[in-house]
């Protein structure tokens, strides 16, 4: 193992291990204070998760690293910080890529460029602590059943993966000081703006329901998707698949 201190947090490097965000959670279960800003990063994962369980297919090359979150008295409510996450790798990938190029949030967690998905967040809840984990395929594009997917050598060399690491740890300390400093409001306001725009078509399945289709009309105000329904209802989705239908 080895290591890098920002003033942001510290960075901690291993060849490989089963999955960065069970190795956090089982730090922060444990005996041990782990910091907030805590980043553990890996050159492989032979056990990576997804969301709602799926295996995520790694790349050598490729961006896969997680890191805690401290919830303090008086952060806004825990679940926005799905969208909080989603800004900092935005903003940590969209200086990477030449114009135009299409780079777009897609509710709940991923990251799409040019309709395909780059990259995917989790995140685990562990007492007070939230882990983050990000996997951005800088270098390879993993297969996932249905969906496109695309890495940034589609645009060009392929960043190097540590001075990334070092870009959206940053990105992450510095959007969790403005969730904190001025709450959800600029964040939903600051998310759409980074997502594909209202009025897309996109279709929802939420746990346990049958397949929905309908419109993006924006996010609510504690960050669930506004799907507007061809009927001329309104339903708020708080979790779910959500396909754009220009997702192949």
């Amino acid at each position: 193992m080895r290591q890098a201190t920002l003033s942001s947090g510290r960075l901690q490097f291993v060849s490989s291990t089963a999955s960065t965000n069970a190795d956090l959670l089982a730090s922060v279960r444990g005996a041990l204070r782990v910091p907030e800003g805590e980043w553990l990063i890996a050159d492989r994962q032979t056990a990576g998760r997804g969301r709602q369980g799926r295996h995520w297919q790694d790349g050598c090359g490729n961006f896969m690293g997680s890191t805690v979150i401290r919830l303090a008295p008086g952060d806004p409510a825990p679940a926005s910080l799905a969208l909080v996450a989603g800004l900092a790798l935005y903003e940590a990938v969209h200086t990477l890529l030449p114009r135009p190029v299409q780079l777009e949030l897609k509710w709940p967690n991923d990251l799409m460029v040019d309709g395909a998905k780059l990259a995917g967040i989790l995140l685990e809840r562990a007492g007070d602590c939230v882990v983050a984990g990000f996997g951005v395929n800088l270098a390879h594009a993993p297969a996932v059943a249905g969906r496109e997917t695309a890495a940034l050598t589609r645009y060009g060399p392929a960043p190097n993966r540590d001075l990334f690491a070092a870009t959206l740890a940053d990105s992450v300390a510095e959007e969790l000081a403005r969730w904190r400093t001025y709450g959800v409001e600029p964040v939903i306001r600051r998310w759409q703006t980074a997502a594909h725009p209202v009025g897309t078509r996109l279709t929802v399945l939420p746990p346990g329901e049958s397949q929905l289709a309908g419109e993006f009309a924006g996010l609510a105000e504690d960050g669930s998707l506004r799907l507007a329904l061809t009927s001329g209802e309104t339903r708020l989705i708080r979790a779910g698949d959500v396909m754009l239908n220009r997702e192949s």
